[in-house]
């Protein structure tokens, strides 16, 4: 009979939660006694507590990561007849907000090594009516932040740094979200730094762009009831402030533990390298990989995962479709074949489980399962 291997799922949230369990009761817990749920003094600490861990001038909490770039480009004046340069392989909000606001987005591949904006790329999309690039700092690696800064400085427009999958990553000693004008976070359960629902940040070195993102998160009013501009209903609610204030202090022990595994991963993956049938996500020299998603290369992408699932392995694809062939974008004329490096990712990329308090053992029958897919 076969050894039985353990199931691994992609994310365990409960091994997150029991430890701490306690904690996060009694910070709900003291929120529900002051009976105070829409800003307040826990959202006023985690702001104060995030402006210092990330290393920004100010931290205005929102509502998701979403509204983190909705009220990030609402801030800066984009809207309709505006051009925005972004990539085309990312989750959907990075491209959604721009159209939302009536502006286009302006799709560019990505580099093949790291799926992050392909700095070149930008540089050529450029235009007298591009307002602003968002730079993806995709799976928990920041984008090539030198040329890209260099660029927009050039052109006199912001870069707007997508860091959702980022928090506490860094680009040569500086953190994401704190390198260009404007950074925006989300705070989605599955993040490294996760709350109990949605929950977004928006962070910025401007004291102006800041008071503009804190006055759009609230209908635009100030003071109450009187309103200068249109915004919305960004709030984040002081539940989920008190949560993230219990999960803050553990986020750089939750990162080490993610970098552990990868390292772990490289170790156990690597007869596997050497063999040519996977590609291993990359570091480069300078910057500081969080690992929010541990995406490898593979053939026969599909038959793998489904293959992998039927043992018990849990996986992800992320992202299946780029920006340019998705439906809702076909008017923007893009064809199949425009984006060469985002098309081949949809097609070999695959996201494996890679949460701090993954096993050694799960780990082994990660990988022992993929090889056996692969046929070795």
């Amino acid at each position: 009979m076969e050894p039985s291997r353990p199931a691994v799922p992609l994310l365990d949230l409960q091994a997150q939660y029991q430890p701490i369990r306690a904690e996060l009761l009694a910070a709900i817990e003291r929120v529900c006694d002051t009976q105070r749920f829409i800003l307040g003094a826990e959202v006023e600490a985690l702001e104060a507590e995030l402006a210092q861990a990330l290393e920004s001038p100010h931290a205005i909490t929102v509502s998701s990561g979403t509204d983190a770039l909705l009220a990030a480009m609402m801030a800066l004046g984009i809207g309709p007849g505006d051009e925005v340069v972004t990539t085309t392989y990312s989750f959907f909000a990075t491209a959604g907000c721009v159209s939302r606001l009536g502006a286009t987005p302006v799709f560019v591949d990505i580099l093949p090594d790291t799926y992050n904006i392909d700095p070149d790329a930008v540089r050529a999309a450029l235009t007298p009516r591009t307002r602003a690039v968002i730079a993806v700092h995709l799976y928990g690696l920041c984008a090539d932040m030198d040329p890209l800064l260099a660029a927009t400085a050039a052109a006199g427009i912001p870069l707007i740094e997508d860091a959702a999958q980022a928090i506490g990553a860094r680009y040569k000693g500086r953190q994401a979200g704190a390198m260009g004008p404007i950074g925006c976070f989300s705070f989605f359960p599955s993040k490294n730094l996760g709350a109990f629902g949605d929950g977004g940040l928006v962070t910025c070195a401007d004291e102006a762009v800041a008071h503009e993102v804190a006055l759009l998160r609230n209908h635009g009013a100030e003071p109450k009831y009187l309103h200068k501009r249109i915004g919305g209903n960004f709030r984040l609610d002081a539940l989920q402030a008190a949560v993230l204030r219990v999960k803050l202090p553990y986020l750089p022990q939750w990162t080490n533990g993610r970098r552990a595994n990868a390292r772990r991963y490289a170790e156990l993956f690597a007869p596997l390298e050497a063999a040519g049938l996977v590609t291993l996500p990359i570091e480069p020299v300078g910057y500081h990989h969080i690992y929010n998603q541990y995406v490898i290369r593979i053939p026969d992408r599909d038959r793998v995962r489904r293959d992998l699932a039927a043992r018990g392995i849990g996986t992800e694809v992320y992202y299946p479709v780029p920006f340019h062939l998705q439906e809702c974008f076909a008017g923007l004329g893009y064809a199949a074949g425009a984006f060469p490096n985002a098309e081949q990712a949809a097609t070999s990329s695959l996201a494996l489980p890679i949460y701090a308090e993954l096993t050694e053992a799960q780990q082994a029958a990660v990988v022992g399962e993929l090889a056996r897919a692969l046929g070795r």
